[in-house]
């Protein structure tokens, strides 16, 4: 059990160094070397724990999702919760909550940090979509949507969500991002067939902490 906990704590001493050089030097200028002299270990505790530098991003972005995923499951599986409160509980969840997460989003929007980026949009897509298509599975059987492809939908309008209406990928003037996020929550409605004005909460989504 000790060995277990001490693995354990070992590789997330590597991944919080790393992930703090990631944004403070950028991921393509950060080496394995940089990530060694910073904690102080040997070359071979590194690669016990990963095989590189690549392993080591990956293994970053997951345990930054894992989190926001984490709590969306546990509002999906909340019973006493209606379909609408789901989601907006879902979404505000997603939502930088700290000054550490916050600055994590805007490095991940520097030019040195595009793979990371990159990296954490697709694996958003992919562990968020089976989570928010259960909600609106509910949804449609409670006659609140009318969807034939319920998560295909949910593909589509997380895509568009985290990279058309990602202001640091794409430098919007303020008046084109409230029409595009006008215009987003209108497809939103329209594609789930729900009743007009009742996803307006979705707004939230894209206000400044």
């Amino acid at each position: 059990m000790r060995i277990s906990k001490e693995h354990e704590e070992r590789r997330n001493e590597i991944l919080n160094t790393a992930e703090m050089l990631f944004f403070t030097k950028g991921y393509a200028k950060t080496t394995v070397n940089d990530i060694l002299q910073a904690i102080g270990i040997a070359k071979g505790t590194f690669y016990y724990y990963f095989k590189s530098k690549e392993e080591v991003m990956d293994a970053v972005v997951m345990r930054f999702i894992d989190a926001g995923v984490a709590a969306a499951k546990r509002i999906a599986e909340n019973q006493e919760l209606t379909v609408h409160e789901k989601l907006l509980q879902m979404i505000m969840a997603q939502k930088p909550n700290s000054d550490i997460k916050g600055q994590m989003i805007e490095e991940f929007h520097q030019a040195d940090n595009a793979q990371l980026h990159q990296k954490s949009l697709v694996e958003t897509i992919l562990q968020l979509t089976p989570v928010l298509t259960e909600v609106v599975e509910q949804g449609i059987e409670e006659k609140l949507f009318k969807v034939q492809y319920p998560r295909e939908t949910v593909e589509f309008l997380l895509i568009s969500s985290q990279f058309l209406l990602d202001e640091g990928m794409f430098k919007w003037q303020p008046e084109e991002i409230i029409r595009k996020i006008k215009a987003f929550i209108h497809i939103m409605e329209t594609t789930l067939g729900a009743e007009t004005g009742s996803l307006s909460y979705v707004a939230q989504m894209f206000e400044q902490p």
